[in-house]
């Protein structure tokens, strides 16, 4: 069942979302098990939704990519964000 992430990062700018994604996706593309993506500005800084193939993947990129990537500070977005996370019920 597809797993779906809605990240809300108070503050966060265009380009610091640009910086992240250098860093945790691979060039060209998204990383494994991420089926979409989306992007962009909300009224308090930046929206990131990911589409994922189940949880336990999202929960894997998570911890050994997104986390690191955040611990390392630098240019990326501000955290920790506004999170919503579900289970998709229905595709077409």
């Amino acid at each position: 069942m597809a797993y779906v992430i809605v990240n809300d990062f108070e503050g966060g700018t265009r380009e610091q979302y640009d910086a992240t994604t250098a860093v945790v996706h691979p060039a060209g593309g998204l990383p494994a098990g991420q089926t979409h993506h989306y992007a962009g500005p909300s009224a308090n800084g930046w929206v990131v939704v990911a589409v994922w193939e189940s949880k336990e993947i999202w929960e894997k990129f998570r911890d050994e990519t997104l986390l690191p990537a955040f611990q390392g500070g630098g240019s990326v977005l501000p955290g920790p964000p506004k999170t919503t996370e579900f289970e998709v019920e229905v595709e077409f």
